[in-house]
């Protein structure tokens, strides 16, 4: 898969293709929905398909303060996509300046000049252009004046409840990690570099590594949860071969040693490396329990071996 930043990017030359356009956040099963149906189509055009997201996060951009915890990087994000079968993954910059585009011209600079689209697969819910005054009757109406077709993908859901990211977000800052996997079709994960922290867990016999997320990195709910760990390239993409294994994880401030500042530190079972320095994916499978404060390092201890042995029966 080619990886393309900006439509700088696209190569002298290029013909026509099949693209499809959103932030797709967390490329969940109603995203994979409409990313596959892209991929179909261009390959019964015989053509590329290239996805179109957008860094920054957008609304961080209109609204600054407002960015939303993010599901994965713009690298995991690539990766899941190429993963799809997407031949072009391309991240365009989201400026002011760009967030002032007209919808036509946004059409006509990105669509037709630059991409030469022959076909333009969205979510029914998608809106372009300055202040978001383009939709997909605009869409179809544009792509009839250029010379492309435009389709408007259903949103899939379930139970009545649309599969969005701001669902997934929503499941997540609840600490409800085994339903947020279901919308995504994985277990939600936290990418990282593993920072020395106060060394605590080791003097208790379960050393952690300690993660150092990205800024708007969507972090689960305070909590203790069974969930696994693996490790990462100096990319940032998941490494080939197998996790680094299980791991009880921990999220919140640790209440018993007076610890104010939230971390997310990872036990991983039946490991002896040292982790430090390097990068690592923690993915979240299941929610063991709340975060608690115990009266004693004993108690504390004591409830660390019963997590420990749950995520073992949990996830072998």
């Amino acid at each position: 898969m080619q990886r393309w930043h900006g439509l700088d990017a696209v190569p002298s030359g290029w013909g026509h293709c099949v693209v499809t356009i959103g932030v797709f956040d967390g490329i969940h099963r109603g995203h994979q929905s409409i990313i596959g149906r892209a991929v179909t189509m261009a390959k019964e055009q015989a053509r590329p398909s290239v996805l179109i997201t957008f860094v920054p996060h957008p609304s961080e951009v209109v609204r600054p303060g407002s960015h939303p915890p993010v599901l994965t990087s713009i690298v995991r994000r690539a990766e899941l996509v190429e993963q799809l079968g997407v031949d072009v993954f391309c991240a365009l910059p989201f400026t002011l300046d760009f967030s002032r585009m007209p919808p036509d011209e946004f059409v006509h600079h990105a669509l037709v000049d630059r991409l030469h689209a022959s076909a333009v697969i969205v979510g029914e819910n998608f809106r372009f252009g300055h202040k978001a005054a383009g939709d997909v009757a605009m869409l179809e109406r544009l792509g009839r004046s250029f010379g492309f077709t435009a389709h408007g993908i259903p949103l899939l859901t379930e139970d009545d409840t649309p599969l969005s990211a701001t669902y997934v977000r929503s499941c997540v800052q609840a600490g409800d990690v085994a339903r947020a996997a279901t919308v995504l079709g994985r277990p939600h994960r936290l990418d990282g570099v593993v920072e020395r922290g106060d060394q605590r867990g080791r003097e208790l016999g379960f050393p952690t590594a300690n993660l150092r997320t990205e800024q708007w990195a969507a972090v689960p709910a305070d909590g203790v949860y069974a969930g696994r760990v693996v490790r990462l390239d100096e990319w940032g993409r998941t490494a080939p071969g197998e996790p680094l294994g299980v791991a009880a994880i921990s999220v919140g401030t640790n209440p018993t040693f007076e610890v104010r500042q939230r971390r997310v530190e990872a036990y991983v079972l039946d490991y002896s490396g040292d982790l430090y320095g390097s990068a690592i994916g923690v993915e979240f499978v299941e929610r063991l329990r709340g975060m608690e404060r115990f009266d004693s390092v004993d108690d504390l201890v004591r409830q660390m071996h019963a997590d420990v042995d749950r995520t073992r029966d949990l996830l072998g």
